[in-house]
């Protein structure tokens, strides 16, 4: 269905609208669907059904995300770091401490009463003292994730009190670069109410991109036809910056490049400012060659912290919707399921 890469690029390039063959006598977009023809189809079609219809724990596939120790997974590249300003102070942590002007309190030695002193001194609004409980914990161990499909993610914040200072030492990739009113343009939905944002996306990608089928077959016969000889994917890639999705009316898109852009959309307010406090990171599936959307926040229920955490899946509704398989396979949107696995999660 896609190709991961998670390698920092957005298949940014070339806008693919050239003649039949330029003058250095490159194969273009037009070209090679001319002349890829049913070996083409046969192909992708092949691949489609590998990546679609077989999913993980069929045919001794292994283990998908339902099945497999997500947790793990979803800490190894995870460090948090905090870096923000609270009334005009400026607070950050690392690994060890976190800090406010001259002065530090140590995750191993340090106690809630030091964080919660230097709170009230720098009037920091309780937010210093929440930075240190949750990150404290976090590097102690003492948490949880939990897994759930998208409307049950939402329902958890019902009970509990979230966290938002932790969310947002956990993100990394994406955190506001992006402009709120254009993800606000693009999805038609505050930025802050991050459950309608969700949905907002997928109807942003119906409408402005489609699947890019195209690029899908000449990566197919990159890899299987010629074995890596020409890159033959370059001659298909568009802008897909939003800004560009919203101006070209309905842009060629790939896997990685929609978790790209939902993660700037998720990520483009501080957590403090969301209805839902979270993070959104980049889950690689190996096997599927696809990427897709994490999204995690985090909670103390009871006094425990806990990080509920579900998957988002923009490639397939978009391309259920390209194929007019809604019907068939649904909105494609929850990826909590047994077609899905993360060999990797990057924050």
């Amino acid at each position: 269905m896609s190709e991961d890469r998670a390698d920092g690029t957005d298949g940014r390039g070339n806008s693919g609208n050239e003649a039949d063959e330029t003058d250095d006598g490159e194969i273009t977009r037009r070209r090679m669907l001319l002349g890829g023809g049913a070996s083409l189809a046969t192909i992708g079609g092949v691949r489609a059904i590998y990546n679609t219809i077989l999913g993980y724990g069929q045919l001794g596939m292994g283990t998908n995300l339902e099945d497999q120790d997500v947790e793990s997974v979803a800490t190894e590249h995870l460090t948090p770091r905090y870096d923000e300003e609270i009334q005009g102070t400026r607070v950050q942590a690392d690994t060890n401490a976190v800090f406010v002007g001259d002065e530090w309190v140590s995750f191993e030695t340090g106690t809630a009463d030091e964080a919660a002193d230097l709170d009230v001194e720098f009037g920091l609004d309780g937010r210093f003292q929440s930075l240190f409980a949750d990150l404290s914990a976090f590097h102690a161990d003492e948490y949880a994730f939990e897994f759930h499909d998208p409307a049950t993610f939402f329902e958890r914040f019902g009970d509990g009190d979230p966290r938002a200072e932790v969310v947002t030492a956990m993100r990394r990739y994406a955190d506001r670069t992006v402009d709120p009113a254009v993800v606000e343009r693009f999805t038609g939905e505050d930025p802050a109410a991050i459950d309608a944002l969700v949905e907002g996306l997928v109807r942003g990608f119906r409408k402005h991109t489609d699947y890019d089928v195209p690029r899908y077959l000449a990566g197919s016969v990159e890899d299987n036809v010629i074995f890596g000889a020409v890159d033959l994917r370059k001659y298909f890639e568009d802008d897909v910056s939003f800004e560009a999705l919203l101006d070209a009316g309905e842009t060629g898109i790939f896997c990685w490049e929609l978790v790209y852009r939902s993660i700037e959309a998720l990520q483009a307010l501080r957590p403090i400012e969301q209805s839902v406090p979270v993070a959104a990171c980049y889950v690689s599936d190996r096997r599927h060659k696809h990427a897709f959307t994490g999204l995690v926040g985090a909670l103390r229920v009871d006094g425990d912290l806990r990080f509920p955490m579900t998957f988002l899946d923009y490639t397939h509704t978009t391309m259920y919707d390209d194929f007019r398989l809604t019907g068939i396979l649904g909105e494609g949107l929850a990826a909590y399921d047994d077609s899905h696995r993360a060999d990797e999660i990057y924050w």
